[in-house]
């Protein structure tokens, strides 16, 4: 065992965390819910979905036989709705290929939907302890920084350094505890911005502390403009219901329930193709623009709200379309800024 994981595993013993939800009566399917929710997302805020999601699917089974609209509307709020679709894949494939038991082969795992090598690795190594390296974005910064490994970790060269560099400290032997202190250290010591050195257990082997510029790892990711899209939400309101369409099944909000969307400012043509009949429409009102930012581009949204006294017949032909009553709201998954509006029109 290298003196880096000697003093990591030191730590970790009196400081680590070691009550989280998923770190009790640990199974293969409990801490793979938590590690999919963890990607790109904090503790604090998964923890109540964790819960949620284990008291509606407390087994991989009662995932993989759930609608996929359930599975989004406990999603809803958590964001990056892929993880959930993927989730959903993956519990059935689970079920189906491997009879309800996760695969204790990294390769088979990695196979899942959603699940990438260090996921795979980390479930193998916490359930099963079995000695594998795990690589996520807190394990890269404190590495990137003990080491003085330079540029982005998200380009490929930097990564297999990395990756290098976990492999040869990752010891044999109580692996999932050196696992998680690396994913604690990260969390609680050596953070993005305020990191507490003066704490840190490998701070005298820590290079970018003797240079005492370890704000410089990891590499920032090179800055590019997002490019900026606009679209207007054409609510049509019927007494406490409105209408949502549910997106294609990939794309951005998948398989989501959204407002149907206009181009442009006029919706005329969006109220035709929804059966809404001008003298069936009571008020029109234009709402305060705002801005959803995605990953790689930012949307300004308008919100159109069209009171009608009278349901569309045609929207209701529609298959993949619903009349949300918004006091009595379905289970289905919501896009973020959908369930914005919703909570806006329920307070009025």
């Amino acid at each position: 065992m290298t003196p880096f994981a000697r003093s990591i595993l030191d730590w970790y013993q009196l400081y680590g965390r070691k009550e989280l939800p998923w770190q009790q009566d640990k199974t293969a399917y409990k801490v793979w819910l938590s590690e999919i929710m963890l990607q790109q997302t904090q503790v604090a805020t998964v923890i109540p979905y964790y819960h949620r999601f284990l008291e509606h699917f407390p087994t991989v089974e009662s995932l993989a036989n759930a609608p996929q609209d359930e599975v989004l509307h406990l999603w809803t709020g958590l964001g990056y709705y892929a993880r959930a679709r993927n989730l959903h894949k993956a519990a059935k494939v689970v079920v189906e290929q491997y009879a309800g038991e996760f695969p204790q082969d990294l390769e088979q795992m990695v196979s899942l939907p959603g699940v990438g090598r260090s996921t795979g690795a980390a479930v193998l190594s916490s359930v099963y302890k079995l000695p594998m390296t795990i690589l996520d974005g807190n394990v890269k910064r404190t590495l990137a920084r003990c080491f003085a490994v330079e540029g982005w970790p998200g380009q490929k060269k930097v990564e297999n350094q990395l990756w290098s560099i976990a492999e040869q400290h990752t010891p044999n032997e109580d692996t999932d505890q050196y696992n998680q202190a690396m994913m604690d250290m990260g969390a609680m010591v050596c953070t993005r911005s305020k990191p507490k050195c003066s704490l840190c257990p490998v701070s005298d082997l820590c290079v970018a502390n003797k240079q005492g510029n370890p704000l410089d790892y990891p590499g920032k990711k090179p800055k590019k403009q997002k490019p900026e899209k606009e679209t207007w939400f054409v609510i049509i309101k019927y007494q406490q219901q409105v209408f949502l369409a549910q997106r294609p099944p990939t794309g951005i909000w998948g398989g989501l329930f959204c407002f149907p969307e206009s181009a442009s400012s006029d919706i005329s043509s969006s109220l035709a193709d929804l059966g809404v009949r001008e003298q069936d429409i009571c008020s029109q009102q234009i709402g305060i623009a705002f801005r959803h930012t995605f990953s790689h581009y930012h949307l300004d949204i308008t919100p159109f709200v069209v009171t009608v006294d009278r349901q569309p017949t045609m929207v209701m032909e529609q298959s993949k379309g619903l009349w949300y009553n918004i006091n009595q709201p379905d289970k289905v998954g919501l896009a973020a800024p959908v369930k914005q509006l919703i909570d806006t029109l329920t307070r009025e």
